[in-house]
């Protein structure tokens, strides 16, 4: 093949790789895009394993992350989709090295098996590091809608994308055994593929309530679509939550409703400290007759601010002691490492004005719930944290009976940001077992059962709300329960493989 026809392979298989996550949404072609990239690596060198990746990456990132562009603009979005792009090309290079090699001379069959462990390795490594790491694009994320998605439930999104890495490759490797004109292992690749992809169905997911259900009632009350002006408007935002809730109230008179939520940064001026939010937000929870779990900002630290979820009363106050603030600020989007030398770069910096400080407690809050006459743990997840497997699968190993992320998409525009955050959402109900509910400002916001399905949903920037029963559960998933040691599992494997396709690599040239 031609070092055209590889590039061309390359970037087909980053855009078919696009294809799979929202909006569009056509999860099969994800094992199509890895059996092509699988295939490209067969007659590369080390140097053009990591060249092809990167391009793979490029070609993926830059239509997936288009919100970026939207957002902040051109050289940001690139640099992003850029830096992601390394670890596609570290697996390239790897996995050629590693093929180079000696060391599955007489196990040919697991070269797919460890091209999927070193994927699946890439992606935490890009999860974790550098700056908290970004775990958008992981190959999960594109896998709610399809067989593999229980599997999330048995090992947590790192198991759903070896399983749909390992599907690509196996049949990339059964292709490659057919132009050798081999008769038996294509048909085995073909076995193979067809079970990995048959098999997570048998898993049986559950969505039935274990300790009650509760009434909640959610509100997008949305903005208009003016990206980063949207932070300029913190009252109108506040007052289209409040109207939007009080028209919920006279749409449903008598309703019973346990819990409101609002999205994150619906009440950008911290109603504790001004009077004004603090009567709009009143006004809302007293129509409604319920609490309201809102998105708000701190800023009595001095070095800094926390991007908070708290509680508020009909009484007017706050509810001592719910509060959960931020885990995982946003590098570059919350706050600005290196200020100085990215300000070089884009201006767009000089918006965050104040840093998010990270909080130190797990994302959990204890709410009265008088119907039920106990308290019920609520598991507060904020905007991009939905991405961090840990997070949610902390809030549940501390109680969380049901999650609720708060997020604020008004920045981004018609883009597919928002749904490609509930496909995570999705993906955290059933790797947790717990019903989910994403709240926005502009959209999308959706109610979501145990299971992952859908059970109600919004538009983009459009006013929206709705009561939902939710079923409360208490009860750990094997990913819950496991998720770390799993994780830890494929980070162990997949540093090994590295090492082991490195250190070889070294042997063969010094011999």
């Amino acid at each position: 093949m031609s070092r055209a026809r590889r590039f061309l392979v390359a970037v087909a298989s980053g855009l078919i790789l696009f294809l799979a996550f929202p909006d569009v949404g056509w999860w099969v072609t994800a094992p199509i895009a890895f059996a092509a990239f699988y295939m490209l690596l067969a007659r590369v060198s080390a140097g053009g394993g990591f060249g092809y990746g990167w391009l793979m990456g490029m070609a993926f990132f830059l239509p997936h992350l288009w919100w970026a562009f939207v957002a902040v603009g051109q050289v940001p979005w690139v640099a992003l989709s850029a830096a992601e792009s390394i670890a596609f090309g570290l697996v390239g290079m790897l996995f050629v090295r590693l093929t180079r090699s000696d060391l599955l001379a007489r196990a040919r069959w697991l070269e797919p098996v460890a091209f999927a462990v070193l994927w699946v390795g890439a992606e935490l490594l890009r999860s974790a590091w550098p700056f908290g790491g970004f775990p958008w694009g992981r190959v999960a994320f594109s896998a709610v809608d399809s067989p593999y998605a229980p599997l999330a439930w048995l090992g947590g999104a790192p198991l759903v994308s070896f399983a749909v890495v390992l599907t690509g490759a196996v049949i990339g490797a059964g292709v490659l055994a057919a132009r050798n004109r081999r008769v038996l292992a294509p048909a085995f690749a073909a076995a193979v593929a067809v079970g990995l992809m048959v098999a997570p169905m048998g898993i049986p997911l559950d969505g039935r309530a274990q300790t009650g259900t509760m009434s909640v009632a959610w509100v997008q009350g949305n903005l208009a679509n003016k990206g980063l002006d949207s932070f300029d408007r913190a009252r109108e935002v506040t007052a289209n939550h409040r109207d939007a809730s009080i028209e919920l109230a006279k749409q449903n008179p008598g309703a019973h409703i346990d819990l409101v939520i609002w999205p994150e940064n619906a009440s950008d001026i911290d109603p504790r400290t001004d009077a004004e939010t603090a009567a709009d937000v009143t006004a809302a929870a007293q129509a409604l007759g319920a609490p309201i779990m809102l998105g708000t900002n701190d800023y009595t630290p001095v070095n800094g601010r926390y991007n908070e979820s708290l509680v508020w009363l009909p009484s007017g106050k706050a509810l001592a002691g719910a509060v959960y603030r931020k885990q995982v600020p946003a590098a570059f989007a919350e706050y600005i490492p290196y200020r100085s030398i990215v300000r070089i770069f884009s201006k767009e910096v000089d918006l965050v004005t104040s840093d998010v400080l990270p909080g130190k407690n797990p994302s959990r809050m204890e709410i009265p719930i008088a119907s039920l006459g106990r308290t019920v743990d609520v598991g507060p997840i904020i905007c991009f944290e939905v991405a961090y497997d840990w997070v949610s699968r902390q809030a549940v190993r501390d109680g969380a009976e049901f999650l609720a992320v708060q997020t604020n998409n008004a920045t981004f525009g018609v883009t597919a940001e928002s749904t490609q955050q509930l496909a995570m959402s999705r993906l955290r109900a059933i790797e947790t077992g717990r019903a989910t509910l994403q709240v926005s400002t502009v959209g999308v916001s959706a109610v979501i059962s145990p299971t992952g399905r859908v059970v109600d949903r919004t538009k983009l920037f459009t006013r929206a709300a709705g009561i939902a029963q939710i079923p409360l559960r208490s009860s750990l998933t094997p990913a819950t329960h496991w998720g770390g040691l799993i994780e830890l599992g494929f980070e162990i494997l997949g540093g090994l493989i590295a090492v082991l396709a490195i250190g070889t690599s070294k042997r063969r040239r010094r011999s």
